[in-house]
């Protein structure tokens, strides 16, 4: 059963790397920005942080089942749910920003919509995942490592693709005003550590 193991290792690499996308969501900074600002700020960072939680007990959920020699069942059955997770949080992050309005900056509403759009794509792409892994074949040890094989890869290229999104809305006053917010900061400190 160990056959398994190197491979949802992998996996869970390629998630710990998508799990910090969130969490990308506290900067440094300390500039002093205008009242519209912080509290928009104030009101996406309240939303992210229990999502960032889920996002980091998914992780978490998953590296737990690689440490162990697990079946394929158990291993499907625990990223299934983790994927879904992840997809509920990504969802719910991109609808809070899109609540929240556009951030008081130049070039504002054009953020807000790019990092909605794509907050939705990622979501949507974790759901894609999750059917992906709850049709792999457990019974097949071979078969089911090459599947998640292919998951990981996709990982790799959508915890990337959040990155960009995210980065892009936290340029300038926007990530100085999140840095500020404590709900941010606490979303940050909850982050899994990274194995590289």
């Amino acid at each position: 059963m160990e056959g398994t193991n190197p491979v949802n290792k992998k996996l869970a690499a390629a998630l710990s790397g998508g799990a910090v996308l969130v969490l990308a969501l506290s900067g440094c900074g300390s500039d002093d920005n205008g009242d519209k600002l912080n509290s928009w700020a104030e009101q996406v960072c309240d939303a992210v942080q229990p999502q960032a939680k889920k996002i980091s007990a998914a992780n978490t959920a998953i590296q737990k089942q690689t440490s162990d020699n697990s079946t394929p069942a158990d291993v499907q059955k625990t990223d299934s749910q983790a994927f879904q997770d992840m997809s509920d949080a990504y969802k719910a992050i991109g609808s809070a920003v899109n609540k929240a309005g556009a951030p008081d900056v130049d070039d504002g509403e054009k953020k807000q919509t790019d990092a909605v759009k794509e907050l939705n794509t990622i979501s949507a792409s974790y759901g894609d995942l999750k059917k992906q892994v709850d049709g792999l074949d457990t019974k097949n040890q071979a078969k089911f490592a090459d599947g998640l094989k292919g998951i990981a890869t996709q990982l790799d290229k959508l915890s990337q693709s959040g990155n960009d999104a995210l980065a892009k809305l936290e340029e300038g006053d926007v990530g100085k005003a999140m840095a500020k917010q404590e709900s941010c900061k606490s979303a940050s400190s909850s982050a899994p550590a990274t194995k590289s």
